[in-house]
């Protein structure tokens, strides 16, 4: 099926906005930046089957970045992994939808929880599809404040040292973090330089919230199976890209309220009514 990716990615933001308007706060920030990556991978990319969530040999995704949670099950339930009903328990105790990604949720292939670890289950994820011989392609989901985390590096050498090109990891990199920018913290800078040192292949989208650059780098990004080298892909995105009093917040849109008004004007605005 041929999808509208721009159509598609404004429905996964207003349903993004609209779970966690239902809990009255969350990971607004960090979720609405990787919608377009995620509208990407499911909708045009990624080899799955959403009636068939464990099929053998399909490709796997991996949100490292966990607590944007939010953005991953939209696009699920968007794909036809769950009723859209289901976003609407988020962080209800005892639902069994937390805000970070949880693998008992259908589609979802690993939990993601303390930041690094998700990345290393990627890795592990490739290797082992390397072995099975299936077929498949991993894909990962770093944040760029938790590339600051020591564990990225170690897996990152892993990977290159074992000539994973069936990994293709993302860098959601909108430089801002929970506690400030990322260059405050403990820059990264040059970004791409240090991955493409570590034996990585590097693709830099200027756009990261354009789905067509996006498309263009993933085409790419396949087309180096076989070089013996994982692809990472470093998006230049806006932290709570689409709704503008939300980028507005900066760094305090890693979690932020929402109330009933202001997701009735943002949903109108996304949709253009």
């Amino acid at each position: 099926m041929n999808w509208d990716l721009k159509e598609v990615s404004k429905d996964i933001r207003c349903d993004v906005l609209s779970s966690i308007a239902h809990v009255g706060v969350g990971h607004l920030g960090g979720s609405l930046s990787i919608v377009d990556v995620l509208t990407v991978l499911y909708f045009e990319a990624m080899k799955v089957n959403p009636q068939d969530p464990h099929m053998p040999g399909r490709d796997r995704f991996v949100c490292s970045k966990g607590h944007a949670g939010p953005a991953v099950y939209a696009t699920l339930s968007r794909r036809g992994f769950f009723d859209r009903e289901r976003l609407f328990v988020l962080n209800d105790g005892g639902a069994g939808m937390p805000s970070h990604c949880d693998m008992h949720i259908p589609g979802v292939d690993m939990t993601a929880g303390s930041l690094g670890q998700g990345f290393s289950c990627a890795v592990g994820m490739a290797l082992g599809s390397r072995l099975e011989d299936d077929g498949a392609t991993v894909y990962a989901l770093l944040g760029d404040g938790e590339s600051q985390e020591g564990q990225i590096w170690e897996s990152a050498m892993f990977a290159a040292s074992k000539k994973l090109d069936n990994l293709i990891a993302f860098t959601d990199y909108n430089k801002l973090q929970s506690d400030g920018t990322v260059a405050q913290i403990n820059d990264l800078a040059p970004l791409g330089a240090k991955w493409a040192a570590f034996g990585w292949n590097v693709i830099d989208v200027a756009s990261g919230n354009d789905v067509d650059e996006i498309s263009a780098a993933v085409r790419q990004a396949k087309a180096n199976r076989g070089s013996g080298k994982p692809t990472m892909v470093i998006l230049n995105t806006v932290k709570g890209c689409g709704v503008q009093w939300i980028m507005d917040l900066g760094v305090a849109s890693h979690s932020c309220n929402i109330n009933e008004e202001q997701l009735k004007a943002a949903i109108a605005v996304i949709k253009g009514v």
